[in-house]
């Protein structure tokens, strides 16, 4: 049951997060690579098809879903907003090292309430969606994952200098 909940985090929010939490080129990846494409669109309809989800699945997910987005859509802006003031600290010509601690500590509580937030969109996710559904999505992730981390060890080693 575990599982099913962390695998439904990573469907509705790993996107939403990796976008916002971008500042200093880190990504915030609760479910993995990849996982944020399912947050909506064809990759949520491809997730609920391949659970075979009712026409009263879909709409409860979708809407809790669409909640999720819109909540988090806030956040994102006061990251942006973030962004720009660390950059304006750091430019400075003296950096004020307690005004950057006390921004880390600021995009620190707004990583955490964007992950509060997709985590309660998931907890309602979870009830729309049945137990073998939810074994079904994280044998789909399971997978998915592995296949990313094998492309991703592909691409290191291509990437890396050979060796004489």
């Amino acid at each position: 049951r575990l599982a099913g909940t962390a695998l439904l985090v990573a469907l509705l929010g790993t996107v939403t997060l990796s976008a916002w939490a971008q500042p200093g080129g880190h990504r915030m990846h609760e479910g993995g690579p990849g996982m944020g494409m399912m947050m909506g669109g064809r990759g949520l309809e491809r997730m609920l098809d391949s659970v075979n989800a009712t026409a009263e699945q879909r709409t409860q997910i979708k809407q809790i879903a669409e909640r999720a987005m819109a909540d988090m859509k806030a956040q994102h802006e006061s990251g942006r907003t973030s962004r720009d003031e660390m950059m304006k600290l750091f430019t400075a010509p003296t950096v004020d090292a307690n005004a950057v601690e006390a921004l880390r500590a600021k995009k620190l509580q707004q990583h955490d309430q964007a992950s509060r937030r997709m985590t309660q969109a998931m907890v309602e996710a979870s009830r729309v969606l049945t137990p073998e559904q939810r074994k079904q999505l994280a044998e789909r992730m399971s997978k998915r994952r592995d296949m990313m981390q094998r492309h991703m060890h592909e691409r290191r080693a291509m990437d890396a200098p050979a060796k004489p």
